[in-house]
């Protein structure tokens, strides 16, 4: 007799609703029997049912009081709500406009960047150029370079700019002191050292432009994500959420009317049959004794029944 084996083997598809189960069975030398097919199904079927039921029960949970707030429906509630939609609507037309304006200077200083970044490629070779020459017909100047610096003479001071309220820094640079290189070069190459100083101030002043636009851009995608995702937070959570709030707050009042309206007409049909009771039971008393009736007393005390129905 040949030997049967059963292999199960479970695979997940993460793009369907559940998990399916494949069923593989190797027989050796016979066709497939019935049992196979029917423990085929069981397993296909319990593997279906489960998924199915659990995204149901999700479904409902979130279907629950978690998409809106919870709030007693009432009149006062309604005011309330209506006061913060408009409130959530204004402020996501603010921080879009203010979205639009940090994007616009945004674009404005990235443009800066890549002139800023093409014009220092040029001043740098320009500037190694004219080191060249001023090595070649100075001589090795460094040693009185060296000698010669005692403090910074080009500084850097920083302000502030202020773009729909988003702070960017902003360098300056500016020379303090006189030039104790003037006697640089005085026997020879005077005028490469003059041309030289000139390249590498040009330089430094171009630093300090691309340093200041390169903070404020990343100030600025800094502030353009946050805003954003301020706005995609109003628009998407926050103002559906209230606007579901509403809608059940109205939805209640109008059932509330419905019920009271329905109250209402009740007390008046059990008002109808008790007046139509006394009535009758007042022509019936007129015809007992034969047109002669009590006078009524007005001081004496007269309460309603309370009315209580179904």
């Amino acid at each position: 007799m040949p030997k049967k084996t059963l292999l199960v083997r479970r695979r997940s598809n993460s793009q369907s609703a559940g998990n399916h189960m494949t069923i593989a069975v190797q027989v050796t030398h016979l066709p497939p029997r019935l049992d196979h097919v029917t423990v085929c199904r069981s397993l296909w079927f319990r593997s279906r049912s489960p998924s199915v039921s659990d995204g149901r029960s999700e479904s409902l949970g979130k279907m629950s009081g978690k998409d809106r707030i919870e709030v007693f429906p009432s009149r006062m509630a309604q005011t309330i709500m209506k006061a913060r939609l408009k409130g959530a609507q204004t402020g996501r037309n603010l921080l879009k406009k203010k979205s639009d304006a940090l994007t616009m200077r945004f674009r404005q200083i990235l443009k800066k960047i890549i002139e800023t970044k093409m014009l220092m490629g040029e001043v740098m070779r320009e500037a190694a150029f004219s080191l060249a020459e001023a090595k070649f017909t100075a001589g090795d100047f460094s040693t009185t370079v060296i000698q010669n610096v005692n403090k910074s003479q080009v500084k850097v001071r920083a302000k502030k700019d202020n773009v729909a309220g988003v702070t960017l820094p902003v360098f300056e640079h500016y020379q303090e002191g006189g030039d104790s290189y003037e006697l640089t070069g005085l026997a020879r190459g005077g005028e490469q050292l003059a041309k030289l100083k000139r390249n590498y101030a040009k330089a430094v002043e171009l630093l300090v432009e691309l340093a200041s636009l390169q903070t404020s851009f990343v100030t600025l995608d800094e502030a353009i994500k946050i805003t954003n995702r301020r706005v995609n937070a109003i628009e998407h959570v926050i103002i559906p959420k209230i606007e579901r709030t509403l809608s059940y707050i109205i939805t209640e009042l109008d059932e509330r009317e419905r019920e009271e309206f329905y109250r209402l007409k009740k007390i008046q049909e059990k008002k109808k049959i008790i007046k139509d009771k006394a009535e009758k039971e007042r022509a019936k008393w007129a015809n007992a004794n034969e047109g002669g009736s009590e006078p009524v007393n007005l001081l004496a005390e007269d309460r309603d029944e309370d009315l209580l129905f179904d």
